[in-house]
């Protein structure tokens, strides 16, 4: 089964592909930007899945998203979107092209393994976010699913713009006033039924906050909202 792997950088091309690898037996291809993988695919290349960096030189992967949904030959490919960006505009706009997904820099390995879960015949609600059922939480919050979808979406706001700051207060030292920000966001996902997000918040140490690691866990908020958002359009379950 063949998976393609497109990325400008090549450190996290040869990351993304170390994680693919470990999910099981594949035959990974690497391509080094969007229009390298467009002429590749133009030649006969079918591969099951395409993980693909956003931003790369010459053709994007926005762009190349776009030409593959638009070729009759390749519409169907599932095509997961890779960036280290989690503002609301460019997550839509990937939605809107029909992305199959989308995940956030620096990597993790349950990402990769949810989105090889349907290839390999394993079961993606092991390594799903651990959310609580949309049904309930919209149930509990006493609202409609267009609502839900609106605080969804103004969470993974918050997060981008807390992203920056929390980085900001962490090189001035001020680990106070970062877990201030982060309290809040924990409050965002325990409201919104994002169960596991919000441990993952909940167990960053109480003292000084390491750079990597709240990122790691802002990504997982991001994910997990995402995949709620996903749920309701869907059938109002978690997939």
């Amino acid at each position: 089964m063949k998976v393609l792997v497109v990325d400008d950088d090549i450190v996290s091309r040869m990351v993304l592909m170390h994680l693919i690898d470990s999910c099981g037996k594949f035959e990974i291809l690497e391509a080094e930007d969007g229009a390298d993988a467009w002429d590749q695919l133009e030649n006969g290349l079918r591969p099951a899945i395409c993980f693909c960096d956003l931003r790369m030189p010459r053709l994007s992967g926005m762009d190349l998203l776009q030409r593959v949904r638009a070729d009759g030959a390749l519409g169907a490919m599932p095509f997961v979107l890779v960036s280290s960006a989690t503002d609301r505009d460019t997550v839509d706009q990937a939605s809107g092209l029909g992305a199959s997904g989308y995940i956030v820099k620096p990597f993790q390995g349950d990402q990769v393994r949810e989105h090889m879960a349907g290839l390999t015949g394993s079961d993606p609600i092991a390594v799903a976010p651990r959310a609580e059922k949309v049904q309930a939480t919209l149930l509990r919050l006493g609202i409609g699913a267009d609502r839900l979808m609106v605080y969804l979406g103004g969470l993974q706001s918050q997060v981008a713009v807390a992203g920056t700051d929390i980085a900001e207060l962490l090189e001035r030292g001020d680990h106070s006033a970062a877990h201030v920000r982060i309290e809040r966001l924990h409050a965002g996902c325990l409201t919104l039924g994002l169960n596991g997000a919000a441990e993952t918040l909940k167990s960053l140490p109480p003292g000084a906050l390491d750079a990597d690691q709240v990122k790691l866990a802002l990504a997982e908020v991001v994910r997990s909202a995402m995949h709620q958002s996903v749920a309701l359009k869907r059938n109002g379950e978690p997939s």
